[in-house]
């Protein structure tokens, strides 16, 4: 049973339907019966949803593959041309140009309707007739609404909206947790594994833009030797393993493994799926959400391509505002527990994520729109909440406490001209011989595990002054305070990382630049009082108010303030010189770039929903910061202790003066100076500083 099976039902449940939805929609392309400016509106709504029509009964007949690459070229350029940056300020996609062309009163919900729309590619080439109808339908009654003599209000085509996604949440959730933990569900694996990966079709047959990346990184990755690729597969899978082993967890009990993973990277991925096939584990793959209701305002996540135009993304990171209220966020919790208890067993035998991720993008600075849809303060509280109880959901039906997960990341050709060399360097990176930085991160996590507190304190243009408090050892003989992180689920190598006690943790973390989930952020400060943000703000905007709005939806996440989950010292030197040396500092994915320094993650501590599983460090000692005075309040509320983010934030060496260790006598160690490791043992860590 495959993919199209998976569908066959409900496709022909649906067929007398879809029939007479696409015959109504032919029809409007050269109807007269809606004024102007809605007319061009909806034929050319109509003459996209014909066109991905067409997509879709080559779909169904399987005759996608008999396209030349010349005409698969074609076909992706005509469904994402409008998109591309040179095209965009005059599509209906984009919230600014829909409002000038089309008004004040229903610019906005046209455009999220026209933005849904484009989410059909993906049900065309997946075969989903479905759920290709429904949003015809939905399409067709809104359509109805303007052909009507007494016309519309804008409240009328928002609860068309609502009353759609309302309705429909079963089916959308059904999807996301099948996708995830069913191995019938093959179109992805059914590519990777069945296609010739030489032949560079087979990037069409996905529905995703194909950029000049996805392209040049398939065509890069097929002048490699067998061999390099399954060497970095093997990096991949072992370090899912070690994961498993190092909490000891029990693989044998888990039957599947979801690959995330970018297009133009099949090679490796078919490799990692054999590896993990010899393992005993089955590979899943699901795609980036495309509708309002399963995207969310982080990095991509599943199968996804490059993004065709950032600004649209960002355009559209808040559209589900256009129908989240609290009956929905209830009815869409009761349909992903229902979509869980179907795949009950298939969940629980899920072993979790492995995921590569890219970097080299070029760099954006999105730009604030009033016309795009944003969250009110009631529904930030929702969003929140429903985060919570989706993660609490989760957490139940594939227990935090028996999966793990990888992540690695690869360079893309954006990243310059250089890239070629850049890919082998991190290749290089990703294979550091773990024991010998674990011997020295040892040594640091020694004089770390005598602190009470420790100070970081920037230098130059970094204003850093920060106190975190340091969870006390009872037993300092066979306790620690750090965990020792080599190369296993977080590669490449290179951290020791802690849960600080939040009272006592005060100040301000200062950043000149940083780049976070693909977006920059300029002059970054936060300031801490209790182990919590009090106070944050950024110069990205002229004004503070667009400042804090900035702040508050992409990096606070909708909440007002954020514990402190994590304070580490990134060791990996390599990496760092590796970033000079070409540049690229600023391209680093957080994999990478939080192990070129100090962060400090604000969110969930790293051991979410896995505090109770016991965890060693190579010498034996036992990690026992895991906990907060927030994470705690799990045994009584899970709900008051998970804020379902974590967002690591790296201060570079060039701007750090010191981390100091402050012990309880009030005697002073080093570990830091003036950016370099001054701790006995730890000197090969400056090697890369010093070139």
């Amino acid at each position: 049973m495959g993919y199209q099976d998976i569908f066959k039902t409900s496709n022909e449940e649906v067929e007398e339907r879809y029939g007479l939805s696409l015959g109504r929609i032919r029809e409007i392309r050269t109807e007269q019966s809606v004024s102007q400016p809605y007319r061009d509106y909806f034929k050319k709504s109509a003459e996209v949803i014909c066109f991905m029509d067409g997509i879709l009964c080559m779909a169904l007949d399987q005759k996608l593959w008999e396209r030349t690459l010349s005409e698969c070229e074609a076909c992706n350029m005509d469904l994402y041309r409008e998109l591309l940056p040179e095209h965009y300020s005059s599509s209906y996609a984009n919230p600014a140009a829909a409002v000038q062309m089309l008004g004040e009163e229903f610019g906005g919900l046209l455009c999220f309707l026209y933005t849904e729309l484009r989410g059909l590619a993906a049900y065309a080439f997946e075969s989903r007739k479905m759920h290709f109808t429904i949003f015809c339908e939905l399409f067709l009654e809104i359509y109805n609404c303007f052909e009507r003599e007494e016309g519309t209000s804008p409240k009328e085509i928002q609860q068309i909206l609502y009353w759609f996604f309302h309705d429909y949440s079963e089916v959308f959730a059904q999807d996301k947790v099948r996708d995830m933990v069913d191995p019938e569900y093959d179109f992805f694996t059914g590519i990777v594994m069945g296609a010739d990966l030489s032949d560079l079709r087979y990037l069409y047959q996905y529905g995703e833009y194909v950029g000049e990346n996805e392209i040049r990184i398939a065509q890069f990755l097929n002048t490699l030797p067998q061999s390099q690729i399954e060497a970095m597969a093997e990096t991949m899978t072992k370090g899912f393993c070690i994961g498993y082993e190092k909490l000891g967890k029990d693989l044998a009990r888990k039957d599947t493994v979801c690959m995330e993973y970018p297009m133009g990277f099949e090679r490796i991925v078919r490799a990692a799926i054999c590896n993990f096939k010899g393992m005993g584990l089955e590979a899943t793959v699901y795609r980036s959400p495309q509708s309002s209701f399963g995207r969310g305002s982080g990095r991509r996540r599943g199968f996804s391509s490059g993004s065709v135009n950032p600004q649209f993304d960002f355009d559209h990171k808040a559209d589900a505002a256009v129908y989240l209220d609290k009956a929905f966020v209830e009815r869409r919790l009761e349909a992903m527990k229902a979509a869980f208890e179907t795949y009950q067993k298939k969940a629980a035998r899920h072993a979790g994520p492995a995921v590569i991720e890219t970097f080299g993008e070029d760099n954006f600075e999105p730009i604030q729109k009033g016309e795009s849809f944003s969250y009110s303060d009631l529904q930030k509280q929702l969003a929140i909440y429903q985060m919570g109880r989706l993660g609490e959901l989760t957490n139940f039906y594939i227990p935090g406490d028996e999966r793990s997960f990888t992540i690695i990341a690869y360079p893309i050709p954006a990243i310059g001209d250089r890239f070629a060399e850049i890919f082998q360097e991190t290749v290089k990176l990703n294979t550091l011989d773990y024991k010998k930085y674990s011997d020295m991160q040892q040594k640091l996590i020694d004089v770390l595990d005598t602190a009470d507190r420790v100070h970081i304190v920037g230098k130059g243009a970094n204003h850093t002054d920060l106190w975190v408090k340091i969870f006390p050892l009872q037993s300092p003989d066979k306790q620690t305070a750090f965990e020792n992180c080599v190369a296993d689920v977080n590669i490449p190598v290179g951290e020791v990382f802690t849960s600080p006690v939040l009272e006592g943790t005060n100040g301000v973390l200062h950043v000149t630049w940083v780049y976070l989930n693909g977006l920059k952020y300029k002059d970054l400060k936060l300031e801490f009082a209790e182990g919590r943000v009090v106070s944050f703000s950024c110069a990205n905007f002229a004004n503070k108010e667009e400042n804090e709005k900035f702040l508050l939806e992409n990096l606070m996440q909708q909440h007002t303030s954020l514990p402190l989950g994590e304070f580490a010292i990134g060791t990996n030197t390599t990496a760092y010189r590796m970033a000079n040396k070409y540049g690229i500092m600023e391209k680093l994915p957080i994999l990478i770039a939080e192990k070129t320094g100090p962060h400090f993650a604000i969110g969930d501590t790293c051991y979410s929903h896995a505090e109770d599983t016991r965890v060693f460090n190579p010498d034996g000692k036992e990690m026992v910061a895991k906990d907060n005075s927030i994470s705690i309040l799990r045994k009584e509320d899970a709900s008051a202790a998970y804020l379902n983010c974590h967002t690591d934030i790296t201060v570079p060496f060039e701007e750090l003066g010191e981390i100091s260790v402050v012990r309880k006598d009030g005697s002073t160690v080093d570990v830091i100076r003036d950016g370099m490791f001054v701790v006995p043992g730890t000197e090969d860590l400056n090697i890369p500083l010093a070139d």
